[in-house]
């Protein structure tokens, strides 16, 4: 700016692989929305079109799409070969007041191979079309040559059966070597305009479907769209290695109504993956169940997420899909654009091999966002059985209707899944997955049903098995790294000791959401109630002139003995409840914490404490000493495997 009110010049600025998402998507606001008769997935290639300009000249003649002028200054866009007008130019002469075009020689083709991270998020998950950053795709190349050789470029034929713009293909040094196919006509278009690896054999071709026949066979006529070197390379048992960073999208992710009901119905799913349980609404897995019984001696270098390894819904899959383990690393997902969440994206090398083992543990190098190397570690494959959540004794629901909770003392009002109690049952714990990805916001301790239900029923019987359970899914802080680890029984005796501390840890957790209630409104009743169980003190030990419905957490930690961390944490935990009895709250906090019963608990009071202003420094302390202690011992009772 102040070289331009210096020259008396205007100076635009660059388009560069800096601000390419930003400048993208001023661009649509500007001038895509004023394109007529055009869907907002088309706008990656008009926008290349646009920037990729000279005045009237394109610096690419082979963009799917062009600009047009007619007469001299008034743009349009042909796309398939059809005229699309602006009903508005000013957006567009503004924009253009402010970038200058065409970019850099220096980043044209950089800038055209980003492609993938311009497309609109829900048909990026549809068509798996993340963009894999070079810093992994180095990364990737440099563990297929530790595990291949340091010649399996010029050994192996390579296919890429999802290459989306070919940024995988970047650094191979045979090209000829090479067959990129992809869903996506525009994406072989940008490859060929690009000139990424000239002399591969590039083909669109929807590998989910095509040449899938309906008696589960692979029929090449079909479609007789498989190149012929490549058909003679799989039938004469030649070496093939499939290099693939394949769609996450799944039949339950979230990806819109539409999405959710069709992501998932391709032809490799009804009639190649009977068996496969779950499995089959996760299009990567149907990537490889296809691949093994196209090329049943393959190797497979594969981007996905680590549960085909671990997780339950995928243990059907692991033992039908057998491979051997070659090697591979796990990178953070924010080394990808664009990627929601935080969790470990894998590479993993396979030997396809229907006549191996299961797969057994596999042990992975661990790269941070910047593709740095922090150490290694193991994934497990266990049996289900192992697993944590079916350790615990649920008891069933009898037909007591209770009102249904989403928080401590907030009505779920909506789609009700539970509304029944059990016998015997002092509360309900929510307990959703097997894993850290859902641990840390789907655990949880309530004094009444957690309405969407996906949790069990908490007696006396299982009451420290419940609050061990509790402790290993919240005890340790969730990671990107650990996001996919599974919860384990514990695999040697457990102390008393270890029990009751995680019985202390349980009641005084932020998740402890147990409390107490009256004149709840709930359908078209306004006299429920929730009762707490879960005060470990007695009215006259914490200042209250009034006592507890239920005296049971008194009378069941009476004779136990606890250590002197557990115990820490009782007294300063005692000291707050005494805090909490020595004034009454103002009206509004009353109201929204439903302080009208005295059992009240221990989110009611952290809440109402909080409002006061009193300090929480002492019990975090002891708390955390509590913490530090439980968490080493989670990994030694095998709750977690290190």
């Amino acid at each position: 700016m102040k070289e331009s009110l210096s020259s008396g010049k205007l100076i635009r600025n660059e388009i560069t692989p800096d601000n390419l998402t930003q400048v993208y998507y001023k661009w649509v606001d500007d001038i895509g929305k004023h394109i007529e008769d055009v869907d907002k997935e088309e706008y990656p290639l008009l926008f290349f079109a646009d920037i990729m300009s000279e005045g009237k000249i394109p610096k690419y003649k082979d963009l799917p799409a062009k600009l047009c002028y007619e007469g001299d200054d008034t743009p349009f866009f042909v796309l398939h070969k059809q005229r699309l007008d602006l009903n508005d130019t000013k957006g567009y002469d503004k924009f253009w007041s402010i970038y200058n075009k065409p970019p850099k020689e220096e980043h044209r083709n950089y800038l055209l191979s980003r492609r993938d991270s311009l497309i609109y998020t829900e048909e990026r998950m549809k068509k798996g079309a993340y963009y894999t950053p070079l810093k992994v795709v180095d990364k990737a190349y440099d563990k297929l040559t530790e595990v291949l050789g340091a010649g399996w470029q010029k050994e192996y034929f390579v296919w890429d059966m999802c290459c989306g713009v070919g940024n995988l293909e970047m650094k191979h040094s045979n090209h000829r070597n090479i067959f990129m196919s992809t869903l996506d006509k525009a994406d072989i278009d940008i490859i060929k305009s690009n000139h990424t690896c000239p002399e591969a054999t590039v083909f669109q071709y929807d590998y989910l479907n095509d040449d899938v026949t309906d008696d589960g066979k692979i029929d090449y006529s079909k479609t007789k769209k498989i190149p012929m070197q490549l058909k003679d390379a799989i039938k004469s048992n030649k070496k093939i290695l499939v290099l693939i960073n394949p769609p996450y999208a799944e039949a339950g992710s979230t990806l819109g109504k539409n999405s959710k009901q069709n992501v998932s119905k391709t032809k490799v799913s009804k009639y190649l993956m009977d068996g496969y349980g779950k499995s089959s609404n996760e299009l990567f897995t149907q990537f490889l169940v296809r691949i093994q019984k196209e090329i049943p001696n393959c190797t497979i270098g594969v981007f996905s997420k680590l549960k085909y390894v671990n997780a339950p819904n995928f243990e059907l899959f692991r033992n039908k899909w057998k491979a051997d383990y070659l090697g591979g690393f796990v990178v953070r997902s924010k080394a990808f654009d664009d990627l929601k969440g935080e969790f470990p994206i894998g590479f993993l090398i396979w030997k396809s091999n229907i006549k191996s083992t299961l797969i057994s543990d596999v042990r992975v190098d661990v790269l941070d966002k910047d593709c740095k190397y922090k150490g290694e570690k193991y994934f497990y494959n266990k049996p289900s059985e192992s697993f944590l959540n079916v350790w615990v004794e649920r008891p069933k629901a009898n037909k007591t209707v209770v009102v249904p909770l989403k928080n401590a003392v907030s009505i779920y009002d909506k789609n009700v899944c539970l509304n029944n109690w059990s016998d015997n049952a002092i509360g309900y714990m929510w307990c959703q997955s097997n894993d850290f990805q859902k641990s840390s916001n789907m655990t949880a301790l309530f004094s009444s049903v957690w309405g969407d239900g996906h949790g069990f029923y908490i007696t006396e019987k299982n009451l420290l098995q419940s609050a061990m359970v509790f402790t290993a899914r919240r005890v340790i802080k969730p990671t990107w790294l650990n996001d996919r680890d599974q919860f384990l029984q514990p695999n040697k005796k457990l102390s008393k000791e270890f029990q009751n501390d995680c019985l202390v840890w349980m009641l005084f957790n932020g998740s402890n959401l147990t409390a107490s209630a009256d004149n709840l409104k709930w359908n078209g009743k306004d006299d429920w109630k929730i009762v707490n169980h879960f005060i470990p003190f007695k009215p006259s030990e914490v200042g209250s002139n009034t006592g507890w419905e239920s005296y049971f957490m008194v009378d069941f930690m009476e004779n136990l003995k606890f250590s002197k961390e557990a115990t820490q944490v009782l007294a300063e935990g005692k000291n707050l409840w005494k805090e909490y009895f020595s004034e009454t709250d103002v009206k509004k906090v009353r109201d929204d914490l439903k302080l009208n019963r005295p059992d009240v608990g221990w989110y009611q009071i952290r809440k109402a404490l909080e409002n006061r202003g009193i300090s929480f420094d002492n019990f975090q302390t002891a708390y955390q000493k509590l913490t530090n202690k439980l968490q080493e011992q989670v990994y030694e009772y095998g709750f977690l495997m290190p």
